[in-house]
């Protein structure tokens, strides 16, 4: 019997591969890229940046059920972990269009090459498998609950004068007021949030009796009505702390006269029809309502168990483990096999007695959804080896049934996923690669495809794209750009060669030198994708001319019509929209436009925020990084009052004066209009 092991945590059972298993991770069950199951050289999982053909199937599969997700990005790595009610709705979540989203949010995202999931019970399942995965693995996106087992809490020392709010990871016995756990860090950021929004305490770390000695203005906040500033004794300690009484009556769940003065001034904001900001403080009673809700604090316990299900389809059998230490689920893996036909206990006494060959750390019990025919011999097996006993338990109720049962859900929707998800990667990439190869008449399956686009604003920045199909699905890491020095307008022709003659004369530049100091011969393109019509088509065949490289199929993809250019045939082809070649083209075109997009836009951004303040005296770099910091856009900028401008760290008030009058010029007065002394 063949097993192919598909391991999910690292930290867990290294010696894996060493028994003969497939050193693979476990979201190649799902993103399994071969047609056919079971093919050895077909299981290397495909790791692809920003969203993907893989993410976007796996998006469609997503079941409305709790559970725990798992990013991970290019390289293989768990970069983030977190849990859902629903995991469609969450998952999807990330993948969306927002302008507004949190820059280590937008980061993360970014870097998602794939995810993962396991399903659970309801929420609270979820959360405690969530924050077990999150303080073994410690993903770097995870900021919120790696660093400790507890959930955060908010803390008050009333010992000092005029202390803030604070997040903490544990209660300790120093005399100050603790308020939580909390369910989530999110929920607990919302509610920071939201006394800042309704209560003016202060939030920074400033030393308020250091800063009242110096005589300090107040800050951004105070103008904001955001703070009270005692920094600057606008408040007394008696007056402060009665503020932060109202902040901890609303902590401990005694939030209705919050929720009283919120809906008063929603009710003014509708009278003076603000509908906007009435919604907004709408938002904020909802929120105070759902955070002021008790959340009770993670249990301990001492199981010490592994957890197996065995799935069958068929042939192929998925056994899906579950590592339970302490009450927490720790973490899951999922382990593919190929049989001929054996019953579930002999495949699953064979599963164990290679899975433990090594020196495996084995638990004191293990918990399986099929007792394994030789049971007996092999917990003396794994008794000798572990020193103590060892029980091998088929659950019949309680908790260890629920844990096999669960394990049992989560291996049947691997298997359901994994078939799903090869069917459709063989039609949208091996069906449709032959297709394209028999409609483009080439010799050969075209392994390398490259595709040019190009992006600009009326001619500024203009930028170029390469992006790269491997075996008809992307390769980030091959991907170029350009930033286009000779196009003058914007001129779409003029950038494309310019970026097609910088790429194709490095080509033959490195094939001319291939094999000398041991360089190996580089990879050129079996077909050349240009996003335009027949214009842009003959500029690329004059690069690959001028530079000898005719040989290069290339073809052009005209957006308006889909139309197929192909440079020997006078009309252009035009598939049905269901064509998967004319998907496979469309998924290059998009990808290179999104690239192009993207660095585009990067450039333009930055241009136009170091120039908006450009020539405004007492203004440079550093005062123009500080104001966009704490204002964040150029509206904001211009709306500030000349109190608000010098209120931010390093602008002084000559230099406020300056930025206000720009933004605010005087004009000059008419000249038949006498100017009065």
């Amino acid at each position: 019997m063949r097993f192919l092991a598909y391991w999910a945590s690292a930290s867990l059972h290294p010696p894996l591969a060493a028994l003969g298993f497939a050193p693979l991770s476990e979201r190649s069950l799902f993103g399994c890229c071969a047609h056919k199951p079971l093919l050895p050289k077909k299981h290397a999982p495909c790791y692809n940046s920003g969203m993907n053909d893989l993410i976007r199937e796996k998006l469609k599969l997503l079941p409305d059920a709790p559970g725990v997700y798992r990013m991970y990005n290019a390289a293989g790595e768990i970069i983030y972990v977190g849990k859902a009610v629903n995991l469609k709705n969450r998952v999807r979540s990330y993948f969306r269009t927002e302008k507004n989203r949190p820059p280590k949010v937008a980061a993360m995202v970014s870097h998602i090459a794939d995810f993962e999931y396991i399903l659970c019970q309801n929420e609270m399942e979820a959360l405690t498998l969530e924050a077990s995965l999150t303080k073994t693995l410690q993903p770097r996106y995870n900021i919120l609950l790696k660093d400790d087992k507890h959930f955060p809490y908010v803390r008050l020392d009333e010992k000092k004068d005029f202390p803030r709010f604070e997040v903490v990871r544990r209660v300790k016995n120093d005399g100050a007021r603790y308020f939580g756990p909390y369910l989530s860090g999110i929920a607990l950021r919302d509610c920071l949030n939201l006394i800042r929004d309704s209560f003016p305490v202060r939030h920074c770390r400033k030393d308020i009796a250091r800063a009242i000695a110096r005589g300090e203005r107040p800050c951004l906040m105070y103008h904001l009505n955001k703070c009270c500033a005692p920094c600057s004794g606008k408040v007394s300690r008696e007056e402060y702390h009665a503020l932060l009484e109202n902040v901890c009556s609303f902590l401990e769940g005694r939030n209705q006269p919050v929720i009283d003065m919120l809906t008063g001034q929603m009710l003014d904001a509708s009278e003076r029809m603000e509908f906007e900001k009435a919604a907004q403080y709408r938002d904020r009673i909802e929120a105070v309502k759902h955070l002021a809700e008790k959340q009770r604090a993670m249990g301990t316990g001492d199981a010490d168990r592994d957890v197996f299900a065995l799935v069958r389809d068929g042939e192929d059998a998925v056994i899906h483990a579950l590592f339970v230490r302490g009450d927490d689920i720790i973490g899951s893996a999922h382990y593919r096999m190929a049989t001929g036909g054996e019953s579930a206990g002999e495949i699953t006494g064979a599963f164990l007695q290679q899975f433990y060959a090594e020196d495996m750390e084995i638990p004191r019990e293990i918990v399986v959804l099929d007792m394994p025919e030789n049971h007996a011999a092999l917990a003396a097996w794994l008794r000798e080896k572990r020193g103590h006993a060892v029980a091998i338990i088929r659950p019949q109720r309680g908790e260890r049934l629920h844990q096999v049962m669960m394990a049992q859900r989560n291996g049947v929707e691997a298997i359901e996923k994994q078939r799903a998800l090869e069917t459709r990667e063989w039609e949208r990439t091996g069906g449709a690669m032959a297709r394209l190869t028999a409609l483009l008449g080439l010799d050969e399956v075209p392994d390398r495809m490259e595709c040019f686009d190009n992006s600009h604003i009326q001619g500024r920045d203009t930028v170029s794209s390469m992006v790269v199909f491997l075996d008809g699905r992307p390769a980030p890491k091959e991907y170029r750009r350009y930033r286009i020095r000779a196009a003058a307008g914007g001129d779409d022709l003029v950038s494309m060669r310019e970026a097609l003659t910088r790429r194709f004369t490095r080509l033959r530049d490195e094939l001319s030198t291939a094999g000398q100091e041991g360089k190996a011969a580089p990879k050129a393109p079996d077909l050349l994708v240009v996003d335009g019509g027949r214009t842009q088509l003959t500029v690329a065949l004059e690069v690959l001319s001028q530079l000898g490289l005719s040989h290069i199929p290339a073809i052009g993809l005209a957006e308006r019509h889909e139309e197929i250019i192909l440079p020997d045939e006078a009309e252009p082809i035009v598939l049905a929209r269901n064509d998967p070649a004319l998907h496979v083209l469309e998924r290059i075109r998009d990808e290179a436009h999104r690239f192009a997009i993207t660095y585009h836009r990067s450039l333009h951004v930055r241009t136009a925020l170091l120039s908006e303040l450009d020539g405004i005296e007492g203004i440079g770099e550093k005062r123009k990084r500080l104001l966009f910091d704490a204002f964040v856009t150029r509206d904001a900028i211009a709306a500030a009052d000349v109190a608000a401008l010098s209120a931010v760290r390093g602008m002084s008030r000559s230099a406020a004066e300056a930025v206000y009058a720009h933004f605010h010029p005087v004009p000059e007065p008419s000249p038949e209009q006498p100017i009065l002394e």
